[in-house]
Formats: structure tokens, C-alpha cells, sequence
């Protein structure tokens, strides 16, 4: 009986360990969570915005002589996938592994260093300080290996933040450029590109790849936080029960062994007498 009290209350300061350190990572991806959405936010609106000139430079007839819009019969695919920097945030990294696997890349890209642990190769570290000089540097790298015909597709996967509950893992593909679907041939009527549409589109397009890279690395860092967040969460309250489980144990136990030794002490009352 003695044994298992003391087993009791070893467990029961394991877990009370435990759920401090679980409350306490709650409260960083807490504080984290607001700076991660106001930086998604932001860089998403420079994203839309340079979208909706790049969409309205494909629209043009002649910016299909691009070398970014040339549609190939090669399936040589190179892969941008973000991952976490740490783990301990539910299913975010093994969500976006599992869609990357889906891929027949020939080369991958990490960002975050779970993805770099991943896939054993060296590369851009953190997700958290992935900054827009290391998108602009990236972006440049892959327009010259993309013009040196180095590969025939750029995909990048990472996770879309739905809300603070719900992340799913997504892809996007970069390049080729396609045009946007229900538009015609001809060159915007209220838009006029100097020198010329299909020269600001060469140009261009780096900037579309920095903006569209950077931006899916924040909405995948705030996903990653949030993901944390909840898994953390859940995991307080699954330690909180487990908490309360052993306690009305222990409780049990203790009054069963009170009930023992008074019963113990009764019947040598009466023995004596």
C-alpha cells in the first residue's frame, strides 16, 4: 500500500512537471501568435499586389514570348517546402512532409529547420527569421537556374492559415507563369507598361517570386505558431486530467490505507482486552 502512494506521487510530480512546461510554451506561441499574424497580413497584401500586376502583364499577348511563360514537355520539378523550426505542434510538420512526398521533385529547397533535418541538406534555416533579403537572393537564384533550363517547373509547399484552429498544408506552383483563366489576349486598357509589357515582366518576375515565397513562409510561420499554440493546449488539459486521476487515486489509496490502520488498531484494542 505504501509502495503505491509513493509510486502515486512520483507520477503525479512528473505530470505537474510536465504541465508546467507545457502552460508555459502556451504562453509563448500565445504571445508569438498576434506579431506572426500582423507579419502575415502584411506580407500578404504586398503578395496580392504584386500578383495583380504580374497577372495583368500575362495577360498580354506579348509577354508570352517570355522565357517564365514557356510551357515545357519536362518534368524536371524543383521543390520549396517550409517546415517548422521546432516541433511540438501537433501534426504542422508531418502534414506538410506528407503532401511534399506527394511531389516527384528533383531537387528541394528547405525552409526551416525541420525541413533541412528532413531532406539532410544545407540551406535556409529558420522559417521565423527567413527575411526578404533571403527571398530576393532566392528568387534571383531561381530565375537564372530557370533560364538556364536547370529545371522545368518551381513548386513551393507550405501551410495556408485558416484560422486559429485549423492549418492545411498546400501548393503553389511558381513557374511556369500561366495566365489567369477568363481573360483575354489583349494588353490591360488602363494599364501601359514602359518600355514595354514583355521587358517589365522579365524583370518582374523576381520580385513575384521574393513576394510570393515571402509571403508563404510568414502564413506557414503563423500556422506553425497557432498549430503550437493549440497543440499545447490540448496537451495541458490531457495532463490537467491526468492530474485529477492520479490525485483521486492517491486520495483513495491514502484512505484506504487510514481505514487499514485504524481497523489494525481496533483489533488489538479488543484483543487486549
Amino acid at each position: 500500500m505504501g509502495s503505491n502512494m509513493k509510486d502515486l506521487r512520483v507520477r503525479i510530480r512528473s505530470v505537474t512537471s510536465t504541465l508546467h512546461l507545457t502552460k508555459a510554451m502556451e504562453l509563448v506561441s500565445s504571445s508569438k501568435i498576434r506579431r506572426a499574424l500582423s507579419a502575415m497580413n502584411t506580407s500578404g497584401q504586398y503578395r496580392d499586389a504584386v500578383k495583380r500586376v504580374m497577372e495583368q502583364l500575362m495577360n498580354s499577348g506579348e509577354c508570352a514570348r517570355s522565357p517564365y511563360m514557356k510551357q515545357t514537355d519536362g518534368n524536371r520539378v524543383r521543390m520549396i517546402v517550409i517546415a517548422g523550426d521546432r516541433g511540438l505542434a501537433g501534426g504542422y510538420n508531418n502534414n506538410v512532409f506528407r503532401l511534399a512526398g506527394e511531389i516527384p521533385a528533383e531537387s528541394i529547397i528547405p525552409i526551416g529547420k525541420r525541413a533541412v533535418d528532413r531532406y539532410h541538406t544545407e540551406g535556409y534555416l529558420s522559417a521565423e527569421h527567413f527575411s526578404v533579403q533571403d527571398c530576393a537572393q532566392l528568387a534571383e537564384d531561381l530565375c537564372r537556374d530557370y533560364c538556364s533550363e536547370k529545371f522545368d517547373r518551381l513548386c513551393i509547399v507550405y501551410t495556408r492559415y485558416r484560422n486559429i484552429m485549423t492549418q492545411t498544408p498546400d501548393v503553389l506552383t511558381l513557374l511556369p507563369l500561366e495566365k489567369p483563366e477568363g481573360t483575354g489576349t489583349g494588353r490591360s486598357a488602363d494599364t501601359v507598361f514602359e518600355p514595354d509589357s514583355l521587358t517589365v515582366l522579365n524583370i518582374a518576375v523576381k520580385e513575384y517570386l521574393s513576394g510570393m515565397i515571402f509571403g508563404a513562409v510568414r502564413e506557414s510561420f503563423a500556422s506553425e505558431v497557432a498549430a503550437r499554440k493549440m497543440a499545447m493546449d490540448s496537451a495541458s488539459k490531457n495532463a490537467q486530467d491526468m492530474i485529477d486521476s492520479l490525485n483521486l487515486e492517491y486520495n483513495r489509496v491514502r484512505q484506504g490505507a487510514i481505514t487499514q490502520e485504524i481497523t489494525e488498531i481496533v483489533a488489538g484494542s479488543n484483543e487486549g482486552i
